[in-house]
């Protein structure tokens, strides 16, 4: 029996199997890795690791754990987790069960990226999903925003605003969302409706093909694709569910059921609109379940109740 099953190794599971390793709780740590960072050569406003390589920063969590021997990582996929009379019981893909007293689901989340040719092979290189992360290297860039929905044009508005005057808003054969056309208008944002064909280059030299055989050439592409949960873990264990498909976490990462936290951007808390998906915000969240997991166990084994 563990004290602390973590499902996803991202920031936000390598910490919260860290700060538990630490209390010398009993952890299991299993890993798809499938990160959704994946594709990002850098990462940003992580204080001392600004341009790290994601990558390398979950290879250096996963070194540093092996530092507590009470962390175990495995590397499979969690396929089920169920209550059962003291804790959960998981099966992992490849058949093995393991038994664990509380749960962190850190299992991310997933980009929908539109289904234009060119344009996943290039997301996180050369096309962007977020000016927090990627806006300071972009500043005084042509740049274009990809999307129809109404935030994702909106963010071209913000982009406009803090880091470029030249910016193309480009919504693939659909019209600009109505509360939109007149504000991009006023900020000189030129719009173009004509259905994409492909997107070809390399970042800082990308062209943007249109059906009509015109090209626009841009150095980056902002497109905020929709996201849903990585895994359906929380879906099964009964996890109260945002609009946004986020799960629901308190102020102490707790889910809606008992012994169920969740940390990173599978989860926000209610009150705030959007999901902080920064790479610093989701350790910082795994760090907050463990702490108070850890004190949830112990207030069980000291007989102190709720």
């Amino acid at each position: 029996m563990y004290d602390v099953l973590v499902v996803g190794g991202g920031p936000a599971g390598l910490n919260a199997a860290l700060v538990s390793g630490r209390q010398r709780r009993r952890v299991l740590l299993v890993d798809s890795g499938r990160p959704r960072n994946a594709p990002a050569a850098e990462m940003h406003m992580f204080l001392s690791r600004d341009g790290f390589s994601p990558a390398e920063l979950r290879r250096l969590g996963r070194e540093e754990l092996s530092a507590y021997p009470g962390v175990e990582l495995v590397e499979d996929t969690v396929v089920s987790v169920a209550p059962t009379a003291d804790g959960f019981e998981a099966t992992l893909a490849r058949g093995v069960t393991h038994r664990a007293r509380k749960v962190i689901l850190a299992t991310g989340q997933v980009d929908l990226v539109d289904e234009i040719e060119g344009l996943a092979e290039r997301f996180g290189r050369g096309v962007f999903h977020c000016p927090f992360c990627h806006g300071w290297e972009t500043r005084g860039k042509a740049l274009a925003v990809l999307g129809r929905e109404l935030p994702q044009v909106m963010l071209a508005l913000y982009v406009r605003d803090r880091f470029s005057e030249d910016v193309v808003v480009c919504t693939d054969g659909h019209p600009v969302p109505e509360p939109a056309a007149g504000r991009l208008a006023a900020a000189g944002i030129e719009v173009r409706e004509t259905p994409l064909v492909r997107i070809e280059g390399e970042e800082d030299a990308l062209r943007l093909v249109f059906a009509d055989g015109e090209a626009l050439e841009r150095q980056a592409v902002y497109h905020r694709a929709p996201t849903r949960q990585h895994s359906t873990l929380a879906e099964q264990l009964g996890c109260t569910l945002l609009a946004d498909g986020c799960v629901r976490v308190d102020e102490f990462q707790r889910t809606s059921v008992a012994g169920v936290y969740a940390a990173g951007d599978t989860a926000r808390m209610e009150a705030l609109p959007d999901a902080v998906t920064f790479v610093i915000a989701g350790a910082a969240d795994g760090a907050r379940a463990a702490v108070w997991i850890d004190q949830e166990l112990f207030r069980e084994d000291a007989g102190l109740g709720g």
